[in-house]
């Protein structure tokens, strides 16, 4: 059905959320008609930051707002939902709108299989009623699911819209772009000439799947990289976790902006452990890339003074190359926990693969790789 006219049927006029693939017609949509507009449209850090902001948006106007998202970040509002929403708490209404990834049956990624297979039954446990958009599915039928949901609204009570692959269009184009010149994949390319037989912990996304593709066409292994395909958010601290056990290894982290704003905690905590042998790097589009290109306030915001505030006894950013190869160098023999900054284009190639071995295998293959060579 035509985006257009399920924001019709839903009938907010305010809308947050994070950006999902499975969603991009809505996210079009919403850019294109608002922008970035505290008034009717927030992109949050995380599915739980959304749903709260949803609930300031009732308490302070009485109406109901609509949080979008990728099921993997059900996760995510399970406490607010919980303990926030409930009606046995506070009783305030959202309308969820969730991408369903890895819906059983339908080929998807690993990171998203498990999750498809209790996307349903995590908003039931949260008593959450929800409402599956397929293809087929009417605009008569979403208007009298409405109707329904309407009376649960008043009632206090929370609902969903589940939308599967392809259920909801949108004719408009959005273009997202950016000032900055250097293209993600060299820049993983320039990292991994410098960390050579380093391990590596890359973030979700497409970071990961250059980072892959930059070994293959290297004629490298894949034993030195951790490939981070899930758990957006969680790259940093898995590095965290496997510098402080490996304190003779140099441990680099290969982070994205959407990532690290998703769970910005964890650099308090790495820069209160400050782990000599780690190396945070942050590349920086502004953007929601893999999942459509929707920015995210990075753009407007001081990593690089964030990071120093948390604790990092050192934090650079860099716009070009042979800067990035400066510090990179210079990190690789440094005995402190560094962040480099690196300011980056939105893009990628159209024939960009996907990791050719299993989740499973990845981690079997780096951890045997940390106890044979990271004693």
């Amino acid at each position: 059905m035509k985006v257009e006219k399920l924001v019709e049927i839903i009938g907010s006029d305010f809308y947050t959320g994070v950006p999902d693939s499975q969603l991009k017609s809505l996210c079009n949509y919403l850019m294109n008609t608002y922008g970035i507009d505290s008034h009717h449209h927030i992109i949050a850090a995380n599915e739980g930051n959304c749903t709260a902001i949803a609930a300031g948006y009732h308490l302070a106007t009485g109406k109901v707002a609509v949080v979008y998202m990728q099921n993997s970040g059900e996760g995510n509002i399970i406490n607010p939902v919980a303990s926030l929403l409930n009606d046995k708490v506070y009783a305030i209404p959202v309308v969820f709108v969730i991408g369903w990834r890895g819906e059983p049956g339908i080929h998807d990624e690993p990171q998203h299989i498990y999750q498809g297979e209790v996307t349903i039954k995590l908003l039931d446990d949260m008593g959450i009623k929800s409402f599956v958009i397929s293809q087929d599915t009417t605009e008569e039928e979403v208007s009298e699911c409405m109707k329904e949901y309407r009376e649960l609204l008043a009632a206090g009570k929370d609902v969903a819209f589940v939308i599967r692959k392809g259920a909801l269009k949108y004719d408009e184009k959005v273009v997202y772009k950016n000032d900055n010149s250097m293209v993600r994949e060299e820049i993983i390319q320039h990292i991994v000439k410098v960390t050579g037989e380093d391990p590596i912990v890359s973030t979700t996304g497409k970071a990961s799947r250059e980072l892959f593709e930059t070994r293959t066409a290297n004629n490298q292994s894949h034993k030195y990289d951790f490939l981070t395909v899930g758990s957006m958010g969680h790259s940093s601290s898995i590095a965290l976790g496997v510098a402080v056990n490996k304190p003779d290894t140099k441990v680099w982290c290969v982070d994205g902006d959407g990532a690290l704003l998703m769970h910005m905690g964890s650099m308090a905590l790495l820069g209160a452990n400050s782990p000599e042998n780690m190396v945070h790097i942050v590349i920086n589009n502004g953007a929601h890339e893999t999942v459509g290109g929707m920015p995210t306030v990075a753009s407007n915001i001081d990593i690089v003074a964030i990071a120093r505030a948390c604790g990092y006894p050192y934090a650079v950013s860099v716009d070009n190359f042979e800067d990035l190869d400066k510090e990179l160098i210079k990190a690789k023999t440094a005995g402190h926990l560094s962040l480099i900054e690196v300011k980056c284009s939105i893009g990628a190639r159209d024939d960009l693969g996907r990791p050719t071995t299993t989740a499973l295998e990845n981690k079997e293959n780096f951890m045997e790789y940390l106890k044979e060579c990271c004693r």
